[in-house]
């Protein structure tokens, strides 16, 4: 099972956590962020994450490109699966918008492909 959480908030399971954002969350210590990898690589690339810029009249279009990318990825995404196997996952994210995120689309994504 993949779930989805704010890097912010406390560990309360016993999930493996990988951090999709491409830039590390302010105010937050890597010690503190709890994390079991972190795969920056996955993230939107710059040039889309500038462009979506967190806003909402973009949401639609952001994820048709996201999952673009997301489909010349699948390394990563492979590895986010392979955690899967041995353990339910969560993807974190720093975004206050829990709704409209890179880890919402990439979860999405992910189902999506196992549909197929």
């Amino acid at each position: 099972m993949i779930q989805l959480k704010r890097i912010y908030d406390k560990k309360t399971d016993n999930t493996i956590r990988i951090l999709v954002d491409r830039l590390w969350p302010r105010g937050i210590s890597k010690k503190d962020a709890d994390i079991d990898e972190w795969l920056k690589e996955i993230a939107p690339s710059h040039k889309l994450r500038k462009w979506y810029s967190h806003d909402k009249s973009k949401w639609d279009e952001f994820k048709v490109h996201y999952k673009k990318e997301l489909s010349t990825n699948e390394e990563l995404l492979k590895r986010i699966l392979e955690y899967e196997n041995k353990n339910d996952v969560t993807l974190l994210f720093a975004s206050k918008d829990q709704d409209h995120n890179n880890a919402v689309v990439l979860k999405e994504y992910i189902e999506e492909q196992r549909n197929e």
